[in-house]
């Protein structure tokens, strides 16, 4: 299970975050954005500096207390290094088509990638987790089974309550090429459209209750705890604005991990047209990375293709997302004030 052979389901079928953007972008909002006409989302978002502090405290609030289960057998766990979770550009650049290798040298500090967008009801928040490798102790799935380059994550969505950070409804979670609903326990929350698939726990930390979420060893699929959870070694991660620790072994349980906002300037969102970005194509439309045949896709290009939402909408369109999950939300409003994914800034983006 957690430490078996990895699903071959997220390789070679899974498009590139440029293919995505160049040919199977419909959305008129996407094709306004033209890299040329591009402006930093955080240079807009700081002109008081109020938004920029309200968004990243909300994201700590509600960020995930996390797990990831380890594995060390093998030579490419690089002694469970593989299973680090760390910064897309941890090497010094933004050319993820060289992390495969990379990563056996470098050190993985802990980082979490997140974005927020609003309605006058809800705040919606990505959290993402990047892994240089998918991987398998497994040598028959050498090079075929693996490929370089995997982000996985969740959506959050919060209800405005009129307290300062509102309160938590539930979660849909990335893994691999499958969405995954968790609701807390005694919601009147209930499902709509799709299934729920268990119960969302919540632990302490730093006085305040936060959700509990893990990550499979190797492949990386993303659950709530316990149904992705650690066996034997692994890590336990917890969130902080301004730090970013690096497991002192394949079995620490107590590493902070760093969020980081995916629309701060010179940050993931404004590298969506970079073709070296996770696993692309060159001019010629040839197939480019460092290891493997597949690779990963940034969360405005998540999807579930046997679910009713679009590609890329769990971020670009989490509102419309969470009404064909859940019913029973109360007030909801399916309209933006802030969505940055969409060229839409409000007051507090």
């Amino acid at each position: 299970m957690f430490k078996g052979v990895n699903s071959l389901k997220q390789g070679i079928g899974m498009l590139s975050l440029v293919v995505f953007f160049i040919s199977g972008c419909s959305d008129p909002d996407f094709q306004r954005m033209e890299e040329g006409k591009n402006e930093s989302a955080a240079s807009k978002a700081n002109g008081t500096g109020r938004a920029a502090s309200f968004t990243s405290d909300l994201a700590l609030r509600w960020a995930p207390v996390h797990y990831q289960d380890t594995d060390v057998t093998g030579s490419h766990a690089l002694s469970g290094k593989s299973d680090y979770i760390t910064a897309i550009n941890f090497d010094g650049d933004w050319n993820a088509t060289n992390n495969w290798n990379n990563i056996s040298s470098a050190s993985p500090a802990a980082h979490c990638y997140y974005s927020v967008v609003e309605t006058s009801t809800h705040w919606f928040i990505i959290y993402a987790f990047y892994h240089p490798r998918d991987w398998s102790d497994n040598p028959f799935e050498y090079s075929i089974g693996e490929h370089e380059n995997d982000l996985e994550g969740f959506l959050a969505f919060i209800k405005k309550d009129g307290t300062t950070y509102g309160s938590f409804q539930g979660i849909v979670t990335v893994a691999h090429s499958d969405f995954y609903s968790f609701l807390p326990a005694g919601t009147s929350v209930q499902a709509n459209q799709e299934n729920v698939d268990g119960t969302l726990s919540f632990e302490t930390y730093n006085g305040q209750a936060h959700p509990v979420t893990a990550q499979e060893a190797k492949g990386h699929g993303l659950k709530a705890n316990p149904y992705y959870k650690i066996n034997g070694d692994g890590i336990g991660y917890y969130p902080s604005l301004d730090v970013a620790e690096v497991p002192s072994s394949a079995d620490d349980r107590d590493v902070k991990y760093k969020l980081v906002d995916i629309f701060e300037a010179g940050g993931l969102w404004e590298q969506r047209f970079n073709t070296a970005l996770f696993n692309g194509t060159d001019g010629s439309g040839s197939f480019k990375s460092s290891y493997g045949n597949g690779g990963a896709n940034a969360p405005w290009a998540w999807d579930d293709g046997n679910d009713v939402p679009g590609r890329g909408e769990l971020a670009t369109d989490p509102a419309r997302l969470i009404n064909l999950y859940y019913k029973n939300l109360g007030s909801y409003d399916l309209n933006y004030v802030s969505n940055i994914y969409r060229g839409i800034y409000g007051p507090n983006l």
